[in-house]
């Protein structure tokens, strides 16, 4: 059953992009995949797995729309070509040699443009490409935009509604409306990696199969922007920090940290080429967000001991970084890089200028870092403190447990938090 489950996964957020451009309904694409997800669930452990599962969960879920649009009778919201449409794909072989000829893989694109459409403010496109295309769920988006789950609801609903009543068409845009739409698509490939890289679930910490997908799109996107600098940074940066994906986590699924893992384990093929590609990228001497991490993420790929870290040129790197793209995430992450360099004591002064940021005090990451510099400069009570208000941050397993033993650690009786 686990295993059919990860493949529905796996598969569902493609199904939903080609849906919703057959569809051209959000809503209707996906309470019809909902449909045949729960199917599939139901049947697949019995009868077994289809030798397409990607084309029957399209095939199923277009035929539960059809059945949704009879029931409704919705003929306004559907033109004739759409109607015939249906009509012609109503055979299931015949739907699944049309599906494998539709190019689902460039339907999520497709969807990622369409949702970062610029009639859309940009906090709502990435939302809803966030809940389209990463599977989010409406409260994990709400948490990261630290908003209300009903205002969260609210905003993907008139986004639906927007796109919709504004017929904005389910495609790659012409060459010239490309560039107003893609720092925002830009931005939504790398958090949908981000998402994939650290869970902010309650399930698994790396879910590869978003950071596989994100690096796919990443792909596409230098294939369609040739030449461009930033998104070759920016598919750099997926590709090195995923190389280390088998390497941070045990047998357990324990978090093993940067300075402890195995590099024998890191991919040394994902290395080669995210090393090329952000030195040809910075040769053009356009430098942007994008190069710059994944500079960073090449010098930590270079080191092939933790003693040999260059932690100097990487605070540097972080400099830069903070002076095109200042933000407190950016700030705390050169003074862990100085803390690493120049000491402790330094990247904690570095931290105390962002301690009141109002993200930084809901950003578990914030605390756990200060915890671990804390603790660097024999300040036990305080990193406890500190590693304590990580503790209420997150939900993910991973994350808590390796909170938890921090603590414990500190304490030096083996007891974990009370929290």
């Amino acid at each position: 059953m686990d295993s059919v489950a990860t493949l529905v996964r796996s598969d569902s957020r493609r199904a939903l992009a080609t849906l919703i451009r057959i569809l051209g309904d959000i809503d209707l694409a996906e309470e019809s995949l909902q449909d045949a997800v729960a199917q599939a669930l139901e049947h697949w452990p019995r009868s077994g797995t289809p030798q397409n599962p990607l084309a029957w969960l399209i095939t199923t879920a277009r035929n539960k729309a059809i059945d949704r649009q009879r029931r409704r009778v919705l003929e306004t919201r559907y033109s004739e070509s759409q109607k015939d449409l249906f009509e012609t794909l109503t055979a299931e072989d015949g739907m699944e040699e049309a599906v494998l000829g539709l190019h689902i893989h460039d339907d999520l694109l497709r969807l990622i443009f369409t949702c970062c459409h610029p009639a859309l403010a940009r906090p709502v496109q990435i939302a809803l490409t966030l809940k389209t295309i990463a599977g989010l769920s409406v409260a994990e988006i709400a948490s990261g935009f630290l908003v209300p789950v009903k205002t969260m609801e609210q905003r993907l609903t008139r986004a639906k509604r927007k796109i919709a009543d504004a017929g904005i068409p389910y495609e790659v845009p012409r060459p010239a409306d490309l560039p107003a739409r893609l720092d925002a698509v830009l931005t939504v490939v790398y958090l949908i990696f981000n998402e994939g890289y650290s869970s902010s679930g309650d399930g698994d910490l790396i879910r590869v199969d978003l950071c596989r997908e994100a690096i796919r799109l990443a792909r596409m996107l230098v294939r369609l922007f040739r030449g461009e600098p930033e998104i070759s940074g920016l598919l750099a940066l997926l590709l090195l920090q995923h190389s280390r994906h088998r390497a941070r986590l045990d047998s357990q699924g324990h978090i093993i940290t940067l300075d402890k893992q195995n590099r024998s384990d890191w991919d040394k093929a994902m290395i080669a080429e995210g090393q090329s590609l952000v030195e040809k990228a910075l040769h053009q001497k356009r430098p942007g967000p994008y190069q710059i991490q994944a500079a960073i993420a090449a010098v930590h790929s270079q080191a092939l001991d933790p003693a040999q870290t260059d932690w100097a040129q990487i605070a540097e790197l972080y400099a830069a970084l903070e002076r095109r793209q200042s933000s407190p995430v950016v700030t705390l992450n050169r003074a862990a890089a100085i803390a690493k360099a120049e000491g402790a004591e330094a990247g904690l002064a570095l931290l105390a200028t962002i301690e009141e940021v109002t993200d930084m005090r809901r950003y578990h990451h914030f605390h756990s870092v200060r915890g671990a510099l804390l603790r660097d400069c024999g300040q036990v009570s305080d990193a406890i403190a500190a590693f304590e208000q990580a503790l209420l941050l997150t939900r993910n397993p991973s994350e808590l447990t390796f909170l938890r033993k921090q603590i414990a650690d500190l304490r030096g009786n083996g007891l974990a938090s009370k929290a």
